[in-house]
């Protein structure tokens, strides 16, 4: 095996010469002196005899070999930091810190007592949960805020599993004029009416995100706001079923009857942000994620069964 002519120490100082903005920054940032940050850059130069930078005007660009180095660069030192942090994690048997994305939609009755259950397998670990909305998601993964997301899209470059099925149901009050047609609603009809939207909590938010183009529409930061909202009549909304169970049973929500698409239906994955680097504990909390969510769908469908069944029987006449 062929040894590295250039340090990881070198190429993170290219790097910071990059994301800083010139040589001077970069010294700041890392906390050494200037011409150690130029003469880590020209071992990189005459050691693989190539040209890194070039001077347009007063500012050093990189050239199309610098942006290969800086992109593979950078790749070099995210996999050596992964590599520690596995390390360390094995070192120290479970994780101390645990930090998950999950999206909104996924039902609390499937997340908290799967986080119990981990918890009562490995109590010292701590869970840090980021509630997430759509590229939110994603965006933690990205940028390795989280070690583990469950989200309804997988980002490119990741590898997700499905984890359960979701089904959405557009809703609004029973009182509500949506309700009050007394035939099945179209577009048309919704457009006309406020429309409820959680917000996207990515930074680079979808500005298509909204499904109807309203011409009212009150976007929020919470689902359970939305929900209130609709509940009180506010508007109308599209929900997972899985969160509005207790508003639809006391009659607080009733679904809209759409003529087209009164429901939708998504998957929910399951995604590691490193499958490889994946310490016990991660490893026991996505086991644990997937039993659950198996034993709650297959709770939901008995209980639907159930109910058919139920109707079925009632409308059966007796002679």
């Amino acid at each position: 095996m062929a040894t590295p002519r250039i340090t990881l120490e070198q190429w993170r100082a290219l790097l910071q010469v990059v994301d800083s903005g010139g040589y001077a920054q970069a010294a700041e940032a890392l906390h050494k002196s200037q011409s150690a940050i130029t003469y880590a850059v020209q071992q990189i130069e005459s050691r693989l005899g190539v040209k890194a930078f070039e001077v347009q005007g007063r500012k050093a660009v990189l050239t199309a070999t610098g942006q290969l180095l800086y992109r593979r660069a950078k790749a070099l030192l995210d996999e050596a930091a992964g590599l520690e942090r596995a390390a360390g994690q094995l070192s120290a048997g479970w994780e101390a810190e645990l930090r998950l994305a999950v999206e909104v939609i996924f039902p609390n009755r499937v997340l908290l007592p799967a986080l119990a259950a981990f918890g009562e397998v490995s109590p010292h670990t701590r869970i840090e949960l980021i509630e997430s909305v759509i590229g939110g998601t994603s965006e933690a993964l990205l940028t390795g805020r989280v070690d583990l997301a469950i989200a309804p899209v997988i980002p490119q470059g990741f590898l997700g599993e499905p984890l359960m099925p979701l089904k959405f149901l557009a809703v609004a009050h029973p009182d509500h004029p949506l309700h009050q047609f007394g035939r099945p609603l179209t577009s048309t009809d919704l457009r006309n009416h406020r429309h409820l939207v959680v917000r996207d909590s990515g930074a680079a938010r979808d500005p298509g995100q909204v499904s109807h183009d309203a011409k009212q529409r009150w976007v929020v930061s919470q689902m359970s706001t939305s929900i209130q909202a609709v509940a009180m009549g506010y508007g109308f909304a599209w929900f997972p079923e899985e969160k509005i169970t207790d508003e639809l049973t006391a009659g607080r929500l009733k679904a809209l009857p759409l003529r087209d698409g009164a429901e939708r239906h998504l998957t929910l994955y399951l995604i590691f942000a490193d499958r490889d680097y994946a310490g016990p504990g991660l490893l026991r909390l996505a086991e644990i994620l997937r039993e659950t969510a198996a034993e709650k769908c297959t709770a939901r469908q008995a209980e639907m069964d159930a109910a058919g069944h139920t109707s079925r029987t009632r409308k059966t006449k007796v002679y």
